[in-house]
Formats: structure tokens, C-alpha cells, sequence
């Protein structure tokens, strides 16, 4: 299927690993130019160079923190001023933070909002002019289904991730006239390399499968997944690949979930 991405350039933030890291190859293998940034400047020029050699695509790595202010900023002044344009936005930096409401300090709060929220906010702002000079314009954020279905002990990450929804939804209607699309994916349990680092701190002894498996066991209150299984980060790139792409052309403010089933609510 021709998805229309050829010559395009996409920024893909938290690009070098996990979702982010799937969706740059995605978008990639369909011809499109690519800008990824995370803080860990060695896994990030890694995967740069992973991509660059089986796709052959243009790969821009920045090495930033999303959170501070003023490097959203100046990761797409480097995107534009490398490429010349700007046609899609992915806000895909977070990591994942649910604790007892008790527990969670003003500090952890704020570095939170500042990562998930302002992050993306400070990103959209930078990009939008460029964004609408491309007439076709794409803004993707990265959310998560508890979002939708705050479970207990799931703050900060369930609020800042609302207000990422709320923020697609408005910013759907703010932009359609000039035909920029937004849209949230809403994830579940993604297998990542947050993931994997958390196996072999906590788990040393156990598989990948055998923690996953703990993991659904846990991590839901016993509910499990739907699907029996977590999520691939390929699956997710995949789903964002089609909503950027010339296909998803007539799909602006929704919230999907990629979760194997987990949330109550569409």
C-alpha cells in the first residue's frame, strides 16, 4: 500500500528505542526523513546508524532533553534548518511514573508535566508554522489508556496523560484549518527497553517471557491482558505510520488504543 511518505520529514521524539525507535524505522522504510532525539547520545547515534543502513533514509540523531525548556525548541530550528521543512511531529518522549498519591512530591510532579505535557506542548508550538506550511501537516502524542481509565496509584502518568489527550482533541479542532491532523495513541503494556532494564534489575534470573509474563499478572491487579501477551513496539509504529501518512488523511482528533484489549473504554 503507497502511504505518501516519500520525501517527507518527521521528528520523532524518544526516538532511540521502543516506540520511538519503531515508528523512525517505519516511517523510514516508506521513504521519509527522519529526526530523532533522546537524552543517551550513544543508544541514540546506535540507532541512527541502525536506520540509516537498512533503509538507506536520511537520519538526523539530536542528543536533548525534552523536558528542559528551550530544547523542544531548538530540536525543530536543527530538524528545519537540516531537512528545510517539517511535515510531521511525533511526541513520543515519557517514561512511565505511577505511584500512590501520597508518595508523589511537587518535584516529581512537576518533572512529570514538564517531560509529558510541556514537552509536547513547547514541540507543537515550535513546529506549527512549519507544520502548516506543509499543508499537510501531522502531530502524533503518545498517551496511555489509563489515561482514559485512571486506576489507583497511577499518578503522575494517568493526569499528565489525560491532559495529552485533552491537548489532541483541542488542538484537532484549533488547526484543521490548516489542515494539520492530531491525534493521540492511547498505548497499553508496550514491551520497551524500559522494560527490559526493569527485568534485568528486578528479575535477573527470568526470561523476557517469564517477566512479561509476571508483568500482565501484576501490573493490572490480577486482570491480565485480553490478548495474553504485551504489545510490540513495531505495532504501535505501524498504527502511527498510517495515521501520518496520506491514508490517515480524513482521521483528526481521536485517541486510539494499542493495548491488547486492557481499557474499558474505546
Amino acid at each position: 500500500m503507497e502511504m505518501g511518505l516519500k520525501g517527507k520529514v518527521a521528528v520523532i521524539t524518544g526516538g532511540s528505542e521502543g516506540v520511538g525507535r519503531a515508528t523512525a524505522f517505519r516511517l523510514a522504510q516508506e521513504g521519509a526523513k527522519v529526526a530523532i532525539c533522546a537524552r543517551r547520545a550513544e543508544l541514540l547515534e546506535a540507532t541512527a546508524a541502525e536506520i540509516r543502513a537498512a533503509t538507506g533514509a536520511e537520519v538526523l540523531a539530536l542528543a536533548l532533553d525534552i523536558a528542559k525548556a528551550g530544547e523542544p525548541e531548538r530540536l525543530i530550528a536543527e530538524t528545519v534548518k537540516h531537512f528545510g521543512k517539517l511535515d510531521i511531529l511525533v511526541n513520543n518522549a515519557g517514561r512511565e511514573a505511577s505511584s500512590p498519591f501520597d508518595v508523589v512530591d511537587d518535584e516529581a510532579w512537576q518533572a512529570d508535566i514538564d517531560l509529558k505535557l510541556f514537552g509536547a506542548i513547547r514541540a507543537i508550538r515550535a513546529a506549527t508554522p512549519y507544520l502548516k506550511a506543509s499543508g499537510a501537516g501531522r502531530i502524533i502524542n503518545l498517551t496511555h489508556v489509563g489515561a482514559k481509565t485512571p486506576r489507583a496509584r497511577s499518578v503522575p502518568t494517568s493526569v499528565t496523560r489525560a491532559a495529552g489527550i485533552a491537548l489532541t482533541k483541542a488542538l484537532s479542532k484549533e488547526l484543521a484549518e490548516h489542515k494539520i491532523l492530531v491525534n493521540t495513541v492511547c498505548v497499553g503494556l508496550i514491551w520497551s527497553g524500559q522494560w527490559e532494564r526493569r527485568r534485568k534489575e528486578q528479575a535477573p534470573g527470568e526470561t523476557p517471557a517469564e517477566f512479561e509474563k509476571w508483568v500482565m499478572a501484576n501490573r493490572l491487579g490480577g486482570t491480565g491482558v485480553p490478548l495474553g501477551r504485551m504489545g510490540k513496539a513495531e505495532e504501535v509504529g505501524d498504527l502511527i505510520a498510517f495515521l501520518v501518512s496520506e491514508r490517515g488523511g480524513y482521521i483528526t482528533g481521536a485517541a486510539i488504543n494499542v493495548d491488547g484489549g486492557i481499557s474499558n473504554a474505546v
